[in-house]
């Protein structure tokens, strides 16, 4: 085999092998019973309830900040049902306002939805961890394209929430979000 070969099959390998570690040993590859036993018990009716304060970064395709937010949330539960509004202030001068509308399922499940999204998000909190996974449609202004987003949110010992969202098209990772909510006391 020529030397072009040789290459050619080496950089197939190592594209197999980054997608096998990303899919089995990376942010994918973490399932909702990986967390099942850990505590504090992760309740959204709990830990995100009232007003919350959130802050985080949003990384773009190459893993540098491509923007930074500040996060005012308040969410209310009647049972098993729960409305969460959010309003978020960007480092670019823009805002953006969203409304969950969230159900809970006895066995821990999540159903969500949101006027941006396309489809509900179905997820689930085992532990000290929820995650919810959905389809997003960006606003013209970002493109209009539609998105596939993992959310996972753990749950810290002092009921601070931590949230990594991974954003990807058509498999490819374009951008990834980390923010850290808490609540604020009344």
């Amino acid at each position: 085999m020529e030397a072009l070969g040789w290459g050619l099959l080496g950089a197939a390998l190592m594209l197999a092998l980054t997608l096998l570690k990303e899919r089995f040993a990376g942010f994918d590859g973490q399932v909702p019973e990986d967390y099942a036993g850990q505590r504090p018990q992760f309740d959204l009716r709990e830990h995100l309830s009232g007003p919350i304060k959130c802050e985080g970064v949003i990384y773009g395709p190459l893993g540098r900040v491509a923007s930074r937010f500040t996060g005012d949330f308040e969410a209310a539960w009647h049972g098993n049902r729960g409305v969460m509004r959010e309003h978020f202030e960007y480092d670019s001068g823009n805002s953006q306002d969203r409304e969950w509308r969230l159900e809970l399922g006895n066995d821990g499940s999540i159903r969500a939805e949101a006027d941006d999204l396309v489809g509900p998000g179905l997820g689930q909190q085992r532990g000290a961890a929820a995650r919810l996974c959905y389809r997003i449609r960006l606003p013209k202004d970002a493109g209009g394209h539609v998105l596939s987003v993992t959310d996972w949110m753990y749950l810290a010992p002092n009921g601070v929430i931590i949230n990594r969202s991974q954003f990807r098209k058509f498999g490819i990772k374009v951008a990834e979000l980390v923010a850290v909510m808490r609540r604020v006391e009344a």
